[in-house]
């Protein structure tokens, strides 16, 4: 079933929409530092991990620059589509890191979704590791209750999201707004 998320083209439109609402709330707030106007300030990000049929600007990530000659200051609202400053999509960390371990499972994800092993193997030690150690997931961890299966991030995580697969998927998603880069990120 998340294989299938993961190769819908319209879950990651939406995902898009969803990153989409969030720019359009920080462009209204302002500038954080002087209150000024923000402009867009989109950069190129090289994602990997997205099906194909993906409409244009899908690769931009949403960010935006203050108009004040003075100030300047960057500002890159949290993202559903990408996690920090990974390469792979967010939604690909967190699935391929939550399906099925074993020797067999990780090379048919290896060819499915052009990670390598490696990365798999690293994906699953940030979880269990930097992930863990984040004062963000200290807050997390302490408001779930019962506790997380810290062995089995992320699949841990997605079970405590209720509905089908895509209703757990953007929940998971949501919750790790506040890592997923820009000001949110060094504030977690």
């Amino acid at each position: 079933m998340y294989r299938e998320l993961l190769a819908d083209a319209r879950f990651h439109e939406l995902l898009f929409a969803f990153d989409r609402d969030l720019a359009a709330a920080a462009r209204l707030a302002g500038c954080a530092r002087c209150g000024g106007v923000v402009h867009s300030a989109r950069f190129r990000r090289k994602p990997r991990g997205a099906p194909a049929g993906l409409g244009a600007g899908f690769d931009q990530r949403l960010s935006f620059c203050c108009a004040a000659d003075l100030c300047r200051k960057r500002a890159t609202p949290p993202s559903f589509r990408f996690l920090g400053r990974k390469v792979f999509l967010g939604a690909v960390v967190v699935l391929v890191s939550a399906m099925r371990q074993g020797a067999a499972a990780a090379r048919q994800l290896s060819e499915e979704f052009g990670v390598s092993h490696r990365t798999i193997a690293r994906w699953r030690q940030w979880w269990r590791s930097a992930f863990t150690a984040s004062p963000f997931w200290r807050v997390t961890a302490a408001a779930l209750m019962p506790p997380v299966d810290q062995a089995r991030l992320a699949a841990s995580l997605l079970e405590r999201f209720a509905g089908d697969a895509g209703a757990q998927l953007i929940g998971l998603l949501r919750l790790l707004l506040p890592i997923s880069g820009g000001a949110a990120m060094q504030a977690a």
